[in-house]
């Protein structure tokens, strides 16, 4: 397996400002982007998600079910480019990407380029990256159980599924739920249980699987699905379990995060999102909620440390005594890495 050393050769995190002018060149991520979130940070807009299979003309709203292109007109992406993005003219209502305010950028590298894969009874569109275990997956659905492949060639521990053509929910499924739950990225919901949703199964290194739920399979729907694997070093999937002190429980990732998203499941609660860039780490750091339009907030929810992230509120989207949580988060740096740079505590 390869030895992931340089995090941000997969993951970055970007800031800009929007400039209102046609052609707005966002530099520095570092690399040419396959999938992009967007996020305005002073302003209550809605989340912006692109992918490279679906092309720069169609957003998704992570706080919202609409299907993909109803947002057009609002200030769209232009073009993936070897840097960055370029974004067109923005505007001042909904969910501008180029208006004048301040912006934060996710950007995930998977291959920047597309395959036909035909591992599942569903024939998918595939890019994806075998090295930070990243994987951008279309398909049609089928209305009845089936499978897709993933072209990650491990099993995933993570697949976030929306439809495109449909104002389902989006789905969330994963090994630190369990593949009999799923969660609903664009709701505050606790975790469900449903044997329709993945059809109790959990992925394979090569596919996985679905029920005849309409929001992740419904019959003649097209569907776009972001699968993680857990890669050392880079990316960790797990859960934890709230203790109700500022002296919150440590998290152990193996690497100093740069991003975390995290939610409480047992009850309801906001998808939470922190990154190492905005003002961005331990007291200082903001959050953003990945169901919500809200602007972000300063709200000291977990320090990021060396080789995880400790808990530091009582609160509790992130901290109830007993409350149950899960986590994605990627690295800034890896704890060992033949780059030599140490990952020091902030």
């Amino acid at each position: 397996m390869a030895q992931i050393n340089k995090s941000d050769e997969y993951f970055n995190t970007k800031l800009y400002t929007g400039n209102n002018a046609d052609g707005h060149a966002i530099t520095g991520v570092g690399f040419q982007p396959d999938f992009l979130w967007i996020k305005c940070r002073n302003v209550a807009y809605s989340h912006r998600l692109y992918d490279s299979i679906r092309g720069v003309n169609s957003a998704l709203i992570s706080d919202q079910t609409a299907a993909e292109n109803q947002y057009v007109d609002y200030g769209q992406l232009e073009s993936f480019d070897s840097d960055g993005f370029t974004l067109g003219i923005g505007n001042t209502g909904g969910a501008g990407t180029n208006d004048g305010n301040n912006y934060v950028a996710w950007n995930w590298l998977a291959s920047n380029t597309t395959a036909s894969n035909t591992d599942g009874s569903i024939t998918s569109t595939v890019s994806a990256n075998t090295t930070s275990g990243f994987s951008i997956v279309s398909y049609t659905g089928t209305g009845a159980n089936a499978t897709v492949g993933h072209g990650l060639g491990v099993a995933p521990k993570v697949v976030l599924i929306k439809g495109r053509s449909t104002t389902y929910d989006w789905v969330y499924g994963g090994d630190n739920i369990g593949w009999t739950k799923y969660l609903v990225l664009n709701k505050t919901d606790a975790s469900g249980t449903s044997s329709v949703v993945w059809n109790d199964t959990a992925p394979t290194s090569s596919v996985f699987s679905l029920g005849s739920n309409a929001a992740v399979n419904e019959n003649t729907a097209t569907q776009i699905a972001y699968c993680f694997a857990e890669k050392k070093g880079f990316s960790k999937f797990g859960s934890y379990t709230g203790n109700g002190s500022t002296d919150g429980t440590f998290i152990y990732t193996g690497f100093k995060p740069s991003f975390v998203m995290h939610k409480r499941t047992d009850t309801t609660n906001n998808w939470i999102m922190q990154d190492n860039k905005r003002v961005g780490y331990n007291a200082d750091n903001r959050i953003l909620k990945a169901n919500l339009t809200d602007a972000e907030q300063g709200v000291h929810e977990m320090d990021f440390v060396s080789n995880g992230f400790k808990i530091r509120t009582t609160g509790l989207g992130s901290n109830a005594s007993g409350g149950t949580y899960i986590y994605m988060a990627f690295a800034e740096n890896p704890l060992v890495g033949t780059n030599n740079i140490p990952a020091t505590a902030r």
